[in-house]
This record gives C-alpha cells, structure tokens and sequence, in this order.
C-alpha cells in the first residue's frame, strides 16, 4: 500500500465568484478533503530537443496521420473556491491529465485509460468508473514547429495535431495514484485565468470555458 501524501495546493490571491444564472449549468463538485492521494512507481518520460520532438511527430503523421490528444477537466472545492487538478512535470512544465490516442481508439476510451495510468493504480481501473463528460474544447496544430489554436484557421488543410478538452466529473471519493516524478496540484480558477506565461494557453483558457456552469459546492 502506498503511503498518503497531500495533494499540492497553490496559493490564491483573491477569487472568484459565480453568479447563479437561470441559463447556467450546475457543476457539482466536491471538497478535496474527499479524496486520498497516494503515489506509485515514477515513469518514463521523453527527454529530446524541439528539433527532435518535431523529427518524431513528423514520423508519427507519416506514419498515422492527424495526431490525435485528449484531455481531462477536473475540478475540486478548496478554500471555498473552484480549482482545476493538474499535473506538474519537472517542477516546471503544468498540463492537464491525458494524452496521445491509439490508432482506432476512441476519445472516451482514451482519456479513461490515461487517467488510470496517470491517476490511479494503473490502466487496469481500479476503482470507480471515470465519469467523462462533454466535450468543452478543441484546440488545434496547424504545422509541426507552431503552437496551438483555439480554432483551426481556414487555409490549413491538413492540420497536424488536435487536442479535445473533456469535463470529467468526480464522485463523492476517490483514491489519486500518481507517479512520484509527476505532481498533482489543485489550482484556483482565478490564478489560472488568462495566466499564458505560468500555465500556457490551453489551461489558462480552462476558466473561460467553464464560465457557464455554476458551481455547487458538495460539502462533504
């Protein structure tokens, strides 16, 4: 049995607050103290260059096309505020759980299966069954050396990459197995928002994507 850790929380200055919209849909969400944070052994990670990751994703598009990537959503209540779970790497580089489809695999299937390899014992899931939700974003590769956009732009024909953003909604209790070169932190939506230099564009963009849904605090 792995020993429990705390799950990382990043401090927040100010916050948030959500209005209760007739129009908005409720997101229920629960208190972090629910949950049980463990780790497990550490994996593998690509240690290559800009010019080496390109030479691999282009091998990769020759070899299946489009890459394909999926990601997960997830929000928890802490300090009264709603924040996002994510992974830190390096104790520098910030993403949100998920990855790379298989060939033939679908989105669903494919985020369940990242999320037990990054999030619990392993991709047996063990445990309950991720609740994965709707799709709340796509974002897009044009070429192999650009970043991605919230759009894909007209003239692109063959765009390289597209990343799909999924809400996962949690249960009341949950146990979080993360490997031990990865950290798993509970970030408030108002220092995420609009923050590219810290978190980048997708999850700095999380927020606005969010901000239909009114958020019902589940005390525990």
């Amino acid at each position: 049995m792995d020993d429990q850790t705390t799950v990382s929380s990043v401090a927040e200055n100010g916050g948030r607050h959500h209005n209760n919209r007739s129009e908005s849909e409720v997101l229920d969400i629960y208190p972090l103290s629910c949950y049980y944070f463990g780790s497990k052994e550490a994996i593998p990670l690509k240690n290559e260059t800009l010019y080496d990751r390109v030479l691999r994703m282009k091998a990769n598009y020759d070899a299946y096309g489009m890459r394909k990537c999926v990601a997960a959503v997830i929000v928890v209540e802490l300090f009264k505020h709603p924040h996002l779970l994510l992974l830190q790497v390096n104790n520098s580089v910030f993403k949100l759980p998920g990855g790379r489809l298989r060939p033939g695999e679908s989105d669903i299937n494919c985020l369940k299966r990242k999320l037990s390899s990054k999030l619990s014992v392993g991709e047996d899931g063990r445990g309950p069954e991720w609740e994965v939700g709707e799709c709340l974003g796509m974002w897009w590769r044009p070429n192999f050396e650009t970043l991605l956009y919230p759009y894909l732009p007209p003239n692109i024909k063959s765009p390289k990459e597209c990343t799909k953003l999924f809400l996962v909604k949690l249960p009341a209790s949950r146990r979080f197995i993360v490997p031990k070169n990865f950290k798993l932190l509970a970030v408030p939506l108002s220092q995420i928002h609009d923050n590219h230099e810290a978190y980048g564009p997708i999850i700095s963009g999380v927020p606005q994507l969010l901000s239909k849904f009114s958020f019902n605090i589940v005390e525990s």
